[in-house]
């Protein structure tokens, strides 16, 4: 088997160290050199020819997005962000997902020997995960906008996501327009990153979107996105529905959790949900959408050509939990038909389409 080359780049000597040591525990992985800025990764990335980079967000002179812009224009290849996990950092993180980086992970803060390693392993994944992966496509928005003339009620749709889900979400979501039934998100995504993300999504879509910090009333136009440390489900509450947070273990090792925000919405809305698995790796959230399926909602996974990864829709569709299997850039104006159909009369035809 062929190793996978890698190349450090990141301006700390001992960052440089510790993640060339993690790296090369795997026997998968060879680290062929490393670089301590964007200058010195240029020549390099000719030199040494190197299958995926890991990039430090900021480094002196050019900063990790800038020359991120530059390598995705010239000479695309994986990247894996390495970042500080703070609520600072997560724009810049954001953004580099947004020019095309296949994923990040956030530094350490503690040391430990326990610590490095759950973070070395981690590491190792989502290197060797971005050599096989889907490279990003730099796709502009739909331009057509898709709005829903006549809101059915007790309707909801239902969003799983993890690894290039953060661009899949602002594709499908950028297009939809009022009215539209509410939305409610689960997307992997670490504490701090959360709230970056949906005020980021706010400012592209024009649904309402916030991340759910507290009990919320569930209403038309408005996109809700589970917090990065704790798990969102729905409940009935009195004539109408809300959001609830749930801290609760980790579900498929991952808080929040789509099985729990799915197996929910199953028990809640039943036949009024659609349920949409996009790209991600693993297969948490396909259960749940199973759960969403046999309790009488519409079901769609996002289909391999268009996921970064095709972990999670994949693990669905082999467990028969979509109903229909769809590109990304067809979700949406999927989503805007079936909310307004007869949901008896799109059963029928997805169950025909099979």
């Amino acid at each position: 088997m062929q190793k996978k080359k890698v190349l450090v780049v990141d301006d700390s000597a001992l960052m440089r160290k510790i993640l060339t040591t993690l790296l090369s525990l795997d026997p998968s992985i060879d680290v062929v050199g490393s670089a301590i800025d964007p200058f010195d990764a240029r020549a390099k990335i000719k030199q040494l020819q190197p299958d995926v980079l890991t990039l430090d967000v900021e480094m002196p002179g050019m900063n990790g997005l800038a020359f991120l812009d530059n390598l995705m224009r010239l000479r695309p290849m994986p990247v894996v962000m390495v970042s500080t996990l703070t609520s600072q950092g997560a724009p810049v993180t954001l953004k580099a997902l947004e020019l095309g980086a296949f994923d990040f992970i956030a530094k350490p803060t503690d040391k430990s020997i326990q610590s490095l390693g759950l973070f070395g392993d981690e590491l190792c994944c989502k290197v060797k995960l971005a050599c096989s992966a889907n490279l990003r496509l730099m796709r502009e928005p739909l331009t057509t906008l898709l709005t829903s003339r006549d809101v059915q009620e007790d309707r909801l749709i239902a969003i799983g996501a993890s690894t290039g889900g953060t661009e899949a979400l602002r594709e499908l979501l950028t297009p939809l327009v009022p009215p539209f039934p509410p939305i409610v998100v689960t997307q992997h995504i670490p504490k701090h990153f959360s709230g970056a993300f949906a005020k980021r999504l706010n400012e592209h879509c024009r649904l309402t979107v916030i991340e759910v910090t507290s009990e919320e009333v569930i209403k038309q136009d408005h996109v809700y996105i589970a917090p990065g440390d704790c798990h969102l489900k729905v409940q009935r509450s009195g004539r109408g529905y809300t959001c609830q947070l749930f801290d609760g273990p980790a579900v498929n090792r991952h808080k929040p959790s789509v099985d729990v925000l799915f197996d929910s919405v199953a028990k809640v809305y039943g036949d009024k949900a659609i349920g949409v698995m996009l790209t991600g790796m693993g297969k948490d959230g396909a259960e749940g959408l199973l759960a969403m399926r046999d309790a009488g909602a519409l079901t769609i996974a996002q289909d391999e050509a268009s996921s970064v990864v095709w972990g999670m829709p994949g693990a669905a569709v082999r467990l028969g939990a979509a109903m229909d299997i769809v590109s990304l850039s067809n979700i949406a104006p999927t989503l805007a038909t079936l909310v307004e159909r007869n949901i008896a009369n799109v059963k029928r035809t997805a169950h025909d389409s099979i």
